[in-house]
């Protein structure tokens, strides 16, 4: 398959769309929660002095700071034209609806929550479920709607 910058939904048929796909998501998430993790020093510099302008209310922030830094990040990065965070590009894949609309934020904020819902709970069976399943998709995947498709 060549290179395609704006993916679209893949027939369940077109098996070379979903090939390896699961090794990629593996590799896609370390990269991302790298990518999350060194987005979060110049995050905490903001919360800092918003805590100094706000006389110590925005220090409140900082607990949840990675949480809001991720969903920004995935909700900017797939919930945009790409449909693919920065990790998933380099991987080669990108998360698109089944009904092949286009994502929005506030679904791939949903996929985030779930996944870390899931995985919390489920981990690590939630990798093995993609093994069984057509087109590799993962739990959270069949709640909100979504499949995971190479781009390369």
């Amino acid at each position: 398959m060549s290179y395609n910058p704006n993916p679209v939904y893949a027939a369940p048929e077109d098996w070379r769309a979903y090939s390896g796909v699961l090794s990629r998501r593996v590799f896609a998430f370390i990269l991302d929660y790298v990518i999350v993790a060194l987005l979060c020093i110049p995050a905490a510099i903001v919360v800092f002095f918003l805590g100094i302008v706000t006389l110590g209310l925005g220090f409140i922030l900082y607990p949840a700071l990675f949480v809001i830094v991720a969903g920004l990040y995935f909700g900017m990065t797939v919930g945009g034209p790409a449909q693919a965070s920065l990790g998933m590009r380099a991987m080669g894949i990108a998360i698109v609806r089944v009904d092949g609309r286009p994502m929005d934020f506030i679904l791939a904020i949903a996929h985030l929550a779930l996944f870390w819902i899931l995985n919390s709970v489920l981990t690590p069976l939630i990798l093995l479920v993609g093994l069984f399943t057509e087109r590799s998709r993962l739990l959270h995947d069949f709640l909100v709607g979504t499949a995971t498709v190479r781009t390369n």
